[in-house]
């Protein structure tokens, strides 16, 4: 998503207000929640929806996928 939009992962993360490192953690997969109003920020930023961004997975994993 980001490659699509041309943003870099530091220009996102100035504009959403989350470290770089944080958003690589979202990007990469890392992370087993997001808040709301990130998910909000990262979705008005870059122009999708919240299924653009994550996905639901049910073999016991956090349920989120990455941001990207």
């Amino acid at each position: 998503m980001m490659a699509e939009r041309k943003m870099s992962l530091n220009k996102l993360s100035v504009i959403v207000g989350i470290t770089p490192a944080n958003l690589s953690i979202l990007k990469n997969e890392k992370r087993k929640a997001i808040h709301f109003a990130t998910l909000d920020a990262l979705c008005k930023t870059l122009d999708c929806q919240p299924g653009d961004l994550i996905e639901y997975v049910e073999e016991g994993g956090s349920g989120l996928g990455g941001v990207g």
